[in-house]
């Protein structure tokens, strides 16, 4: 490896945080990264792996996780352009392959599902995007230029251009590599639209309900209740008219 390869993967990786942050305002701020000294830390820690040189690369790696936050093994295979925004949290296991112009956010973890040896962590193609907190597990491929949710847990291939969300990760958007347009392939679960449909469907029940109520009170008062006889009225009316005979015979104490 000539000294050209690593100031050029160097540019490159300068380049990508310049590229993806916005409040990366000069060169002098963007040396104090944490995630451009992680991978920096790393690319040293990688060439001695692949020399076979003993402990010496555990050793980076573990001092690259105590002063920045990230733990990368040295047997990480990571491309050009990598960025890692913030960084507090992330792992990136043995036998993960990571492209070119990627970018993770704090918390992404790159891991296997097992004991087994050989490939057991994720292949990451070029220009994806890892959203804060994801998880993505075992040896399955994210491909180009797709970009996972934040908290999202991937056990399954994603395809490329494609957003993919949720616990476990499904995919419901594809993104035109072309034109930028994004066309959606599922829509999202809405846990509170949800209950409020529920509640205006059940509010419009229980009115239908009262409606019908009030018109069989109606209705039962209209044949139920008649009125009273005009010939009883004008005797109540009458203040010496005759008296009805059940009136006299409830002042006699009948029927007490």
């Amino acid at each position: 490896m000539t000294i050209r390869e690593p100031l050029r993967s160097l540019r490159d990786d300068v380049r990508s945080i310049f590229r993806n942050d916005p409040a990366a305002r000069n060169i002098a701020e963007v040396l104090l990264y944490p995630g451009l000294h992680a991978i920096l830390m790393h690319r040293v820690a990688h060439h001695l792996w692949n020399r076979r040189v003993p402990f010496v690369p555990r050793l980076i790696s573990q001092l690259n996780r105590f002063t920045t936050g990230i733990e990368i093994h040295p047997g990480a295979r990571i491309g050009c352009g990598f960025f890692i925004d913030h960084g507090m949290g992330v792992v990136i296991g043995e036998t993960a392959v990571i492209g070119d112009r990627v970018t993770l956010y704090q918390g992404v973890t790159l891991g296997g599902t097992g004991k087994q040896r050989g490939k057991r962590h994720p292949t990451v193609e070029d220009d994806a995007v890892v959203g804060v907190g994801a998880i993505v597990l075992g040896d399955i491929i994210i491909g180009r230029g797709a970009r996972i949710g934040g908290g999202a847990v991937v056990v399954k291939d994603v395809p490329p251009y494609t957003t993919a969300v949720g616990v476990p990760a499904r995919v419901v958007a594809w993104r035109d590599p072309h034109t930028g347009q994004t066309r959606r392939l599922e829509n999202l679960p809405d846990p509170e639209g949800a209950m409020l449909r529920s509640l205006h469907d059940k509010m419009m029940e229980l009115e239908a309900r009262l409606n019908d109520l009030e018109t069989e009170t109606e209705l039962h008062n209209r044949t139920a209740h008649l009125p009273m006889p005009e010939q009883l009225w004008r005797i109540l009316d009458e203040p010496n008219g005759r008296k009805v005979p059940y009136d006299e015979e409830f002042m006699h104490g009948t029927g007490i």
